[in-house]
């Protein structure tokens, strides 16, 4: 039994990750047809761990690298129906409220960019996900100039009017 973390890895720091808890051996195909027709041309992989009858990694995805890069955090995590989707030219809130409509998907750990641990708990042969460590710890208060560029920031890329 122990408490451990586990170091998502990702073949480009502009690679977005979405990681969370499902419960259905129907969840990676239902998660891809939600990724492939929520914005074109995006790219993805996906794996997802099943916790029972087989307890295979199942993947999907339109993305070689992108998909060995899910099964390889699969792998690393091995928690019971944990999935890891890793996205290419889309960013997480464009797919967020879609993936969280599948019937299946029950909690969202995590959606960023940033450098990412999943906290572990494992006993015996079980290995669940308590948590996650998204990014780094803040450096301060943002000063007036720093809202101002927040705001012009998300205006820029087409966020906010």
């Amino acid at each position: 039994m122990g408490i451990f973390t586990v170091d998502i890895e990702k073949p480009d720091e502009e690679i977005n990750v979405i990681i969370g808890q499902t419960h259905f051996i129907k969840s990676a195909e239902d998660l891809y047809e939600t990724l492939v027709t929520s914005v074109p041309g995006a790219k993805f992989g996906l794996a997802f761990c099943e916790a029972s009858g087989k307890r295979l990694i199942r993947y999907e995805g339109n993305d070689d690298i992108l998909i060995k890069y899910a099964i390889k955090n699969a792998e690393k995590v091995g928690a019971g129906h944990f999935f890891i989707i890793l996205l290419k030219n889309l960013f997480p809130i464009n797919v967020l409220n879609a993936i969280k409509n599948v019937q299946e998907v029950l909690t969202i750990y995590a959606a960023t960019a940033n450098p990412l641990k999943v906290i572990i708990y494992e006993e015996g042969d079980m290995r669940g996900v308590l948590g996650v460590i998204d990014g780094y710890k803040p450096l301060g208060v943002e000063s007036d100039q720093d809202k101002k560029e927040r705001k012009e920031f998300l205006r820029r890329i087409g966020y906010k009017l």
